[in-house]
């Protein structure tokens, strides 16, 4: 299974907030859409991701008080991203080796579509279920041999 095929299933939706938004606005657009990461845009570019981790980090180094704090000065710049034809297996991969949660999937340059670590873990468990069917059709049909 590619990247494709996830992003057909979950739909390339993209939630984004600009650089100079503040971080209560940022934390309202997450818990309002249900969401862990939000693209952080500027100009029709992608410019940073910004994570709870980012939100949660500011909130110990602002000791709580991150009314005044811009996505800006906490988010990501420049973060990892995954290709389309990447497969599942590899997104894994980068996802535990940098110990990321989301990963912004790029067609070029194109931003298509942001993956959680929970959509790769729910494409693998498919995958895996789909294949565990057909293994047991296979064993279940397999022909008997002669007892001579």
């Amino acid at each position: 299974m590619q990247v494709k095929d996830i992003l057909k299933i979950k739909g390339g939706q993209i939630f984004s907030i600009g650089p100079d938004a503040l971080l209560p606005q940022a934390v309202s657009l997450m818990v309002e859409h249900d969401i862990g990461s939000l693209v952080v845009m500027e100009k029709g570019q992608m410019t940073g991701l910004l994570t709870f981790r980012e939100i949660l980090a500011a909130v110990h180094r602002y000791r709580g008080d991150i009314l005044d704090v811009k996505v800006d000065q906490v988010m990501v710049g420049n973060p990892i991203c995954g290709n389309l034809d990447d497969s599942v297996d590899t997104m894994r991969s980068v996802m535990t080796d940098n110990h990321v949660r989301y990963l912004p999937i790029k067609d070029n340059t194109a931003l298509i579509g942001v993956l959680s670590f929970h959509d790769v873990a729910k494409a693998s468990l498919r995958a895996a279920s789909f294949e565990n069917k057909l293994l047991k059709q296979y064993i279940k049909n397999w022909p008997e041999q002669d007892k001579a």
